[in-house]
């Protein structure tokens, strides 16, 4: 049995779980999820909790089953508390800064880049180099930032570029200036 897929998951208060028709329904105070379960699992909803059950035991119902359960784990959180994710700017002239649902990014190029947030994220920037993004859905948030990162990625020289604040940047040496050998 799954280590994983056998743990309940609790539900915490101001968070109404319901299921019916093999889709799983989660609203909170950050927002509303939904997650359509396979047929080789099925959801117990007793005493605060959720139970995830595999059906079957052959190999895809022993492979969804740790899965399902932490995807619906992430829902369950993700509307309950909601995740963040913090990004921080490095370098010289680069900074961020949000107007509405857009981030307005200067990072050394000839213009400024400017990134359109999907709904269900929020941004926020401290000190013009330290980005903060919110949102219920983990995974969206996963691939917002990303994306972001992805825009001017940490370079191993100088560390300059956009990275995430618990990312360690493996430096190199440059070059060894005057070190004989012509």
């Amino acid at each position: 049995m799954s280590r994983v897929g056998r743990l309940p998951i609790p539900i915490p208060d101001g968070v109404k779980v319901r299921e019916e028709g093999g889709v799983v329904s989660v609203e909170g105070p950050k927002g509303k999820g939904q997650y359509s379960l396979p047929s080789t699992v099925s959801l117990k909803l007793e005493d605060g909790k959720i139970t995830v059950e595999r059906v079957g035991d052959d190999r895809d119902a022993r492979a969804k089953h740790g899965l399902v359960r932490k995807l619906i784990a992430n829902i369950v959180e993700g509307t309950g508390q909601g995740f963040s994710r913090t990004l921080e700017i490095v370098g010289v002239g680069y900074r961020a800064d949000v107007k509405g649902k857009e981030i307005h990014l200067s990072l050394g190029y000839s213009h400024p880049i400017i990134y359109t947030l999907p709904d269900g994220v929020s941004a926020k920037v401290d000190k013009q180099t330290v980005l903060t993004m919110e949102s219920a859905d983990k995974q969206l948030l996963g691939e917002v930032s990303a994306q972001i990162r992805g825009l001017r990625p940490p370079e191993p020289y100088k560390g300059k570029g956009i990275k995430y604040s618990d990312e360690h940047i493996r430096r190199k040496a440059g070059k060894a200036a005057g070190a004989g050998g012509r």
